[in-house]
């Protein structure tokens, strides 16, 4: 897959693209919605014979749009956005820089832009989908706007128990900390990656060595908690436990940081990538009388993700 970062200055004939069909949103998680879209575009690409596309666009338009707000949090970073495209298949991933000249753009504009400027032969995006200044552009207007260069599809809302999959929804499922009913939403674990750093070796002396993640701040994170978790280190995935929280037990953080316990494994992490999968939450994170108090319930907790994993 070739990745693409575009401006609205930066399209013109020099840009050397292939003819495409291309799904445009701003897909963030990937969910079963989004790869309806994205496949409906891989069926018209191998239909007419052209390039498969994904445009999306970054930062999150209300990074620009709404006052005060400096970075948003993703279910799927660009980074790993990228990856999860890559393995769909994808031939173009176009990453449009969302900035304010791009929001004055009008509908018939961003399609002259994007469309037409990138010779895209057909479009396709979610019902709900909207372009160009104040979002004035929708899909009911956009054959008027194509004025017969391309041809498009709309994909309905897809439902799961008679509910609109969104990233809205996985949102709030991982504020719950309800991790299962994610993977369903995004047909995967709900993941993040980061590198492994030194902590403060408390783990060690109890019993239980963990990895400390450097996570990128840019993650929507789920509900603060233990969970049951999937290690994916160089390829091999390992069962192991995790704390998504502020340690409360001990001095305690500002913000909240994971670190996983990985079971059976003795092999040293540091400054190395992990990627961390989010299975079950096992409970809520909470303040104990002391540090016996605190391994007991880590014992009871290895326990009961053992057994989790154990048919699995």
């Amino acid at each position: 897959m070739e990745t693409l970062h575009l401006t609205h200055e930066s399209i013109n004939q020099s840009l050397q693209v292939k003819p495409s069909a291309v799904a445009v949103g701003f897909f963030d998680g990937v969910h079963k919605g989004h790869q309806a879209v994205i496949q409906k575009a891989k069926e018209k690409a191998d239909e007419l014979g052209i390039q498969s596309a994904v445009m999306t666009f970054d930062p999150h338009p209300s990074v620009v749009l709404k006052k005060g707000k400096i970075n948003a949090h993703y279910i799927t970073p660009l980074e790993e956005k990228e990856q999860v495209l890559a393995s769909m298949g994808i031939d173009y991933m176009f990453v449009v820089k969302f900035d304010k000249s791009l929001a004055q753009l009008s509908p018939q504009e961003f399609v002259d832009s994007f469309f037409v400027g990138l010779g895209v032969q057909h479009v396709v995006a979610g019902f709900d989908f909207t372009f160009g200044h104040k979002g004035k552009g929708t899909m009911e207007i956009l054959p008027e706007l194509s004025h017969g260069r391309f041809t498009q599809s709309v994909i309905a809302k897809v439902e799961k128990e008679e509910d609109k999959i969104s990233s809205t929804r996985i949102r709030q499922v991982l504020d719950e900390g309800r991790v299962e009913e994610a993977k369903t939403l995004l047909g995967r674990p709900y993941s993040i990656k980061g590198k492994v750093i030194e902590g403060d070796k408390r783990g060690r002396t109890i019993g239980f060595h963990t990895a400390n993640m450097e996570i990128d701040h840019d993650y929507y994170l789920p509900k603060i908690g233990v969970y049951a978790v999937r290690v994916i280190h160089q390829g091999t995935s390992y069962p192991a436990m995790a704390n998504l929280g502020v340690k409360p037990t001990f001095e305690g953080d500002r913000e909240p940081n994971v670190e996983v316990h990985i079971f059976d494994f003795d092999e040293d992490l540091y400054d190395q990538m992990i990627v961390v999968e989010f299975h079950l939450m096992v409970r809520e994170e909470k303040r104990f009388s002391g540090v016996e108090e605190l391994k007991g319930q880590l014992v009871d907790d290895e326990a009961q993700i053992r057994h989790f994993f154990s048919d699995r």
